[in-house]
């Protein structure tokens, strides 16, 4: 997910540019760029690599001038080489773009035959193109974007710079995210609010198709239909401080152990401690009339709702169908009238899951969202918002918005039992119990830190890990091998333990760790028979368990990790701890990128 930031100033604006880029490299980056209007000039800098590199480019060649845009590019058309960096620009008109243009092609085939050339191979540089020659024929900015907008096809947030007209910028959006900042005797664009947090904390979000014109002190909104609209600024409450890494060493290191205190706040929102009883935001329609759920993720937020199946099924009864999202609309799914679809994501602008939410409302479903960005796409669109709150998470590795989406799952699933007359008061009071002590347990969890470190040196060489679980524990088994692949770059798979002896089996030797999720409890005899199928064959494993499964089955284990004993329903977010710790030391020991892994973005806003 590309990172767009723009300034209409009084006062220079290239550092404050670069800094604003600083505060979206959790998006994932692989070259970033500036370009400032002076002198008549748009003055264009642009690195592949790291932002360090940039900022060398403009030690050697500054970038004078109070107006300007830059970017963070993640590559998708083109390598990730200075010539694909955006500022795209003509003589005339510089802009960045997050998203793509699917028919770049027939628009490029067209310019290319009245004679324009081009030095990049993205899809962005048509648009610079079209916007230049709509300037060309004597077109006004507005009048050119306005031109240009309707024949796109794709998904674009655009930050559009006017050589002649240095005084003002101008934004579009359709399918990824732009906000308006408001500050004094200037304006600014950004792709979130926390890009623009040092420089305002009022904010105004664009809604589907909208474009702006931002000048020093004023920012005209035109909807997709060309009309004049008011968009409300608000106050953003994004902190600056959010993206300072404090004692810690990494930001993912720094969102684990913010677990216990952000799984409070949210589980706060959804439970009355007093009367022990869940409490979720007013709805416009019945729950208990709610006979099916579909449930659509992506990646981690995929996992938690595997996770949730379990418990919508075991507590509500309710059956639930889940998608990947980039897969749900292509199977064509038989969604059932008033059915419930559920979508799960951190940022809320994911694309392909924003994709299937729209589908599902045209299907005539109810839409529920559970996300951390309450003013993102999806809450906006939603019949009912579940916000979790995380607070902002940098690292690309997603660790306390998972825990946090776990919470407010369990609350949402003890809800539906509730409203279909399947708990009982003291049932329901007796999970509430439980997930209130679900910040003291993951505190436990954390206190384990040091052993999870020193053990990391046995994973660190491996080229292939397997990870195994049982019923709720199968997607933390998911969710620890993605987390490995993710930071650590080691091949890992999840497994449903029983699912071992018909074929991943025959992968087990002595150089392939295992690691066993494995709580004590009504499964804890099946996994642990699993596992020794797996050391009956040399394999080498990791039992991750209480102290009452260690003292039964450790013995013969490689290295054990010991949870506090928990109940079946907070399991699941006690034991995302130890595959969290141990993804990130396995990869502080191998030296990569933890909070910025190669080819990976924070959110994905394109298809």
């Amino acid at each position: 997910m590309c990172g767009i930031i723009g300034i209409v100033g009084n006062r220079p604006v290239a550092d404050r540019l670069v800094d604003g880029l600083k505060r979206m490299e959790y998006r994932g980056y692989d070259s970033a760029g500036v370009c400032t209007l002076h002198d008549g000039e748009l003055v264009r800098r642009r690195a592949e690599g790291k932002l360090n590199n940039l900022v060398e480019e403009l030690e050697r060649a500054d970038a004078p001038g109070t107006t300007g845009i830059a970017h963070t590019r993640w590559a998708t058309h083109g390598a990730p080489v200075t010539k694909n960096a955006h500022p795209h620009a003509t003589p005339a008109v510089a802009l960045v773009h997050n998203g793509i243009i699917e028919n770049f092609k027939e628009l490029r085939d067209e310019l290319r035959a009245e004679g324009r050339s081009f030095e990049s191979e993205t899809d962005t540089e048509t648009v610079v193109h079209l916007i230049s020659r709509e300037i060309e024929k004597g077109s006004l900015p507005q009048e050119a974007v306005k031109n240009v907008l309707p024949r796109l096809r794709g998904a674009f947030a655009l930050a559009i710079a006017f050589r002649d007209y240095p005084d003002m910028l101008i934004g579009a959006r359709l399918g990824s995210p732009l906000v308006v900042g408001q500050g004094e005797g200037e304006m600014y664009l950004g792709s979130d609010a926390l890009a623009l947090a040092p420089l305002t904390q009022q904010i105004a979000y664009l809604e589907e198709g909208d474009w702006v014109v931002i000048t020093n002190d004023t920012a005209i909104v035109r909807d997709v239909e060309g009309n004049e609209v008011e968009r409300e600024f608000r106050n953003s409450g994004a902190s600056a401080s959010a993206i300072e890494k404090g004692n810690y060493r990494h930001f993912m290191q720094k969102e684990i152990f913010e677990q216990p205190t952000v799984v409070a706040q949210t589980l706060r929102s959804y439970l009355r401690q007093g009367e022990q009883q869940v409490a979720l935001p007013q709805m416009d329609f019945d729950i208990s009339e709610i006979d099916r759920i579909t449930l659509v993720a992506c990646g981690t937020s995929y996992y938690a709702g595997l996770v949730a199946k379990y418990w919508f099924e075991q507590f509500a009864r309710v059956p639930v169908d889940i998608d990947f999202a980039s897969e749900f609309r292509y199977r064509e799914p038989v969604l059932p009238k008033g059915g419930l679809a559920l979508f799960i994501s951190q940022s809320g602008e994911t694309a392909d899951t924003l994709a299937a939410l729209r589908h599902c409302r045209e299907q005539g479903q109810v839409i529920a969202a559970v996300v951390n960005v309450p003013t993102s796409s999806m809450a906006r669109e939603a019949d009912l918002l579940l916000p979790t709150h995380a607070g902002p998470e940098i690292g690309v590795a997603s660790t306390k918005a998972f825990t946090c989406q776990l919470a407010v799952l369990a609350a949402l699933a003890a809800h539906f039992a509730v409203k279909k007359g399947l708990l009982t008061r003291e049932e329901e009071a007796e999970i509430v119990e439980h997930l209130l002590e679900a910040p003291a347990c993951l505190n436990a969890a954390l206190d384990h830190d040091d052993d999870i470190a020193a053990m990391a040196h046995l994973i660190a060489p491996a080229r292939d890990v397997l990870y195994l679980g049982r019923g709720a524990d199968f997607p933390l088994a998911l969710e620890g091998a993605l987390k490995l692949k993710e930071i650590s770059y080691i091949h890992a798979e999840g497994y449903a333990s029983g699912e071992m002896k018909h074929g991943p089996i025959a992968l087990i030797d002595e150089d392939v760790p295992v690691i066993v999720l494995a709580p004590s409890g009504p499964l804890f005899e099946k996994t642990v028979s699993n596992m020794q199928e797996v050391q009956a064959r040399g394999g080498k494993v990791v039992l991750i368990s209480d102290a009452e499964g260690i003292a039964e089955a450790g013995e013969d284990c490689m290295a054990t990790i010991q949870m506090p004993k928990v109940h079946p329903l907070i399991a699941p977010l006690v034991y995302a701890v130890p595959v969290q710790l141990l993804a990130y030391h396995v990869a502080v020991a191998k030296g990569t990128d933890v909070d910025q892994p190669r080819n990976l973005a924070k959110s994905v806003t394109v298809e």
